[in-house]
């Protein structure tokens, strides 16, 4: 089937087979932020954004996809660089291999909740697996970049 999908702000056409993920489409257009986890959408490390809506693209068909824009972490990479900083400064990245999911799902949470609480950011990041942390250096990360934020006049401040 052929498909025309903008990712990360490019028009890309090609042809896919029925039943390819968004996720293998993705990483064959270069995006190897994209990656293969648990492949039962449990784990969040293929988070993509489509049409600015967080979706896990495992369990996305690529020709679902046809027609919108899909959005991967190479496609962030100034707002993300901004905020990974702030994670790194924790030790929360250890490995790295849940970094870019996570990364996606924090964007998308500030995005939608510009001032969070501890209890709303562990809620929306809870499908996001990690196998090196418990979680407490990525919750600090969060909130040192909200409080940041908010220092520079920007929104968000986590209570």
């Amino acid at each position: 089937m052929l498909i025309s999908i903008t990712l990360n702000g490019k028009k890309i056409t090609s042809d896919v087979s029925p039943d390819a993920l968004l996720l293998d489409w993705a990483r064959a257009q270069g995006c190897k932020s994209v990656k293969r986890g648990c492949e039962t959408a449990n784990c969040g490390l293929c988070t993509v954004f489509l049409d600015d809506e967080p979706v896990l693209s495992c369990s996305v068909l690529a020709v679902r996809a046809d027609g919108r824009r899909v959005t991967t972490l190479e496609g962030l990479q100034e707002e993300a660089r901004e905020f990974a900083g702030f994670i790194a400064d924790q030790g929360a990245e250890q490995c790295g291999f849940c970094n870019p999911g996570f990364v996606m799902n924090a964007l998308a949470l500030f995005r939608e909740n510009p001032d969070p609480s501890v209890d709303e950011i562990k809620e929306f990041l809870a499908g996001n697996l990690c196998r090196c942390s418990g979680y407490e250096g990525q919750t600090r990360g969060i909130l040192n970049y909200l409080a940041w934020k908010k220092a520079r006049g920007g929104e968000g401040a986590a209570t």
